[in-house]
């Protein structure tokens, strides 16, 4: 398909708010152990607040899924992606002020599912209008910026910088980059040249359920393993395998750093293999990186094993969006904030079975807790035939223009 000047920089600015969002998620979730320290938080504590983020998150979602169709998907993230940078911040901020951190945790999980809808949203519109895969270079990006965040987190404890001015740093940047591009994301169509609000109402209730939930099983799953890394990685390097301070938050660098690798090809191998064969594959090296992950002796090895699960899990999610998009005649996003849900199923799912099984074991709870999401990557196989749904009427990119992804 031909693209315009508008569709490139709607590219750009969509390219940019996943990396704003993959700085700041990473800059907060590599510190998860010095967070622990500040607050003096026991496990069990620290499993309700890290289990807080997703469940306020799902309700951020839902809430920009119903804003969508009224003031488009472009809009919801030029708000809320400064709030996500403005959150951590405060969580920085609160010392050892316990009731702080959890108001500002829950506010930080608000916007950070606000954003997550709506920049995939922006990237499923952008991929609709050059008519090919292109899902998987913004979780790339996303990566990437993860990478830097990660590593400026091992800096910081490094150089022993306090949490505020690490979170400081990230949040500044961020808001930076957001306001530049904010303006050149997809607008909801203007009031007569589109949909109407009724029209917007059938279209929304034609959205099957049923596609969708095949490939949010296996993006639940995907997002399970994820939520154990993410949030409990650092810390398995830290209190089980003997990692310094410095050296926990590599294991989410590591993780990302092979994310990167797998998404820049990952594009090229679903337009030629298509997407079942890759999530297949996908799944397979993912569970057996995690397999690494929980018989790792130590520090360096569990790095490694954390990068090979990176390699596998990473396509996972970008394809669920693109499957979503396919069975979305609105153009507007409505299945992809849903299925967006699923993100948060499984980091709810992960965030309580990881803090629920740690503290049985004082030497090895964090080991024994990485088991459950590497069996449960067994759902990826038995879901892969969904990701290749068919198309419905309104989400091919030579849809009418009425139904065009203009958000």
């Amino acid at each position: 398909m031909s693209t315009t000047t508008r569709d490139r920089r709607a590219r750009f600015a969509a390219y940019t708010g996943f990396a704003v969002q993959g700085l700041c998620f990473a800059s907060l979730v590599t510190q998860v152990p010095q967070m622990q320290k500040a607050h003096h938080l026991s496990d069990a504590t620290l499993s309700l607040v890290l289990l807080m983020v997703p469940l306020v998150a799902g309700v951020g979602s839902v809430i920009s899924g119903a804003l969508f169709p009224r003031v488009g998907s472009g809009l919801v993230l030029r708000v809320s992606q400064p709030g996500v940078a403005l959150s951590i911040v405060a969580i920085g901020l609160t010392g050892d002020n316990d009731p702080a951190l959890y108001a500002a945790v829950a506010l930080f999980g608000l916007f950070v599912g606000a954003v997550d809808a709506s920049m995939n949203a922006q990237a499923v519109a952008v991929e609709r209008r050059y008519g090919v895969s292109l899902i998987t270079g913004f979780y790339a990006v996303w990566s990437v910026a993860g990478i830097l965040g990660g590593l400026w987190a091992a800096l910081s404890n490094k150089v022993d910088l306090p949490l505020a001015a690490c979170f400081a740093a990230a949040a500044a940047v961020g808001i930076a980059a957001s306001l530049a591009t904010g303006h050149r994301l997809y607008r909801r169509t203007e009031e007569g040249d589109g949909p109407t609000h009724a029209e917007l109402k059938a279209a929304g209730r034609r959205v099957p359920w049923r596609p969708i939930l095949i490939v949010g099983a296996a993006m639940g799953v995907a997002y399970l393993a994820d939520a154990a890394i993410s949030s409990y990685g650092a810390k398995y390097l830290d209190d089980e395998l003997g990692g310094s301070d410095w050296v926990a938050p590599l294991g989410y660098v590591a993780y990302q750093v092979a994310m990167v690798a797998s998404r820049a090809v990952a594009d090229l191998a679903v337009r030629r293999s298509g997407p079942v064969r890759v999530v297949r594959i996908g799944g397979l090296v993912g569970l057996l990186g995690m397999i690494g992950v929980v018989a790792a002796p130590n520090p360096g090895l569990a790095i490694t094993a954390f990068a090979v699960a990176g390699l596998g899990l990473s396509v996972i999610a970008p394809v669920s969006f693109t499957a979503a998009g396919n069975v979305d005649p609105t153009g507007l996003g409505v299945a992809v904030a849903r299925v967006n849900i699923f993100n948060y199923v499984g980091f709810v799912l992960g965030a309580a079975v990881v803090g629920a099984i740690a503290p049985v074991s004082a030497d090895h709870g964090l080991r024994l807790a990485f088991i459950v999401p590497t069996v449960l990557i067994l759902v990826v196989f038995a879901t892969a035939r969904g990701f290749a749904p068919e198309p419905v009427e309104g989400a091919r990119p030579d849809a009418p223009a009425m139904e065009r992804p203009v958000v």
